[in-house]
């Protein structure tokens, strides 16, 4: 427990252990927004949305969601309950925390402690979504309204990314229903992040650069503090009032053949405030077959993947990235 931050109290200076390298920092320059990253109504023309929403994924594998159909009161109440969570007295917080990765429900600090040599400026609540009668038993007690707000949300994100899914797939020109009827074969983990105010944010990150490694990433942010990567220049995700932060992961990048771009990303702090958002990670199961649609496949236009597990996939991708190497290029195929 004394590892989380957000046991901690006013801290005067970054700790040793969460100092990224030179190379790695964001430093103190500022980072301009992001101004041209699309914009996605959900209520616009159905004929145009899968065009759109393809396009989106192919430039920046980042868009922003706007009249998605989750209601603000919902969105608010998610969010202030993930800010109550961390300011549970320490003894609360207590009862879920764990450095075991094998524990599917836990609160833990960094992206893995116990084996990192430097650390990152993040706590973060995890745990399986669905099938929410499955899952909800191991998540908080406290604070008491958390599962009440939480279950509810996460049963509308679930039906919001199987709406994307299809959109995506019919964008792809693949068949009807290719992603749903998979459906069952598909998890969501939720992850309640919370960055703490740092005292000095040019030294230290809340998550290095990275790409997800799932199929669909939603996440609900309020402020600033998510950056994109885009021909090499880090780029700042203004929050938009109510939407959501859509993201393809390196699984959907292969299923579609490379159509569409996992495009790398970090997270950085603030000196003044600290910063809560929720992350809703749409994951195949661990048996899952990966690989290139098969409708997507023609003479001149070969797999780029080999096929594989995904539960394999998922071991390689956390020491690739930890390594900073490219998850993807072990599973390339040589053309």
């Amino acid at each position: 427990m004394e590892k989380l931050l957000s046991t901690k109290r006013d801290m005067k200076f970054v700790p040793e252990a969460y100092i990224m390298p030179p190379g790695t920092r964001p430093g103190n320059s500022k980072v301009p927004i992001c101004e041209n990253i699309p914009v996605i109504d959900l209520k616009a023309d159905p004929t145009k949305l899968s065009h759109q929403i393809i396009d989106a994924c192919k430039e920046f594998g980042f868009f922003q969601l706007i009249n998605h159909g989750v209601p603000e009161k919902m969105l608010k109440d998610v969010l202030e309950v993930g800010k109550e969570y961390f300011k549970l007295p320490d003894e609360d917080k207590a009862i879920m925390f764990s450095d075991d990765t094998n524990q599917s429900s836990r609160l833990q600090t960094s992206m893995d402690y116990t084996k990192e040599q430097l650390h990152y400026w993040r706590d973060a609540l995890k745990h399986p979504c669905h099938p929410l009668e499955k899952h909800i038993q191991s998540w908080p007690q406290k604070p008491p309204q958390y599962r009440e707000v939480m279950g509810p949300y996460s049963i509308e994100v679930w039906k919001l990314s199987l709406c994307l899914l299809d959109l995506i797939s019919n964008g792809l020109g693949l068949e009807p229903g290719f992603f749903s009827r998979e459906s069952e074969e598909f998890e969501v983990r939720m992850s309640v992040n919370h960055y703490p105010a740092c005292p000095d944010p040019s030294l230290t990150l809340g998550l290095p650069k990275h790409a997800d490694v799932d199929l669909l990433t939603l996440l609900l942010q309020e402020m600033n503090g998510l950056q994109i990567l885009k021909h090499g220049q880090w780029l700042a995700v203004e929050p938009l009032p109510n939407a959501f932060v859509v993201n393809i992961g390196h699984t959907l990048e292969i299923i579609s053949n490379g159509k569409l771009n996992s495009v790398e990303h970090r997270v950085v702090t603030n000196q003044k405030l600290g910063r809560t958002t929720i992350s809703s990670f749409i994951f195949p199961s661990h048996s899952y077959k990966i690989e290139p649609a098969k409708g997507l496949i023609k003479d001149d236009c070969p797999p780029l993947y080999r096929e594989f597990i995904f539960k394999d996939f998922l071991a390689t991708y956390v020491t690739d990235t930890c390594q900073r190497k490219s998850p993807l290029d072990r599973y390339k195929l040589k053309l």
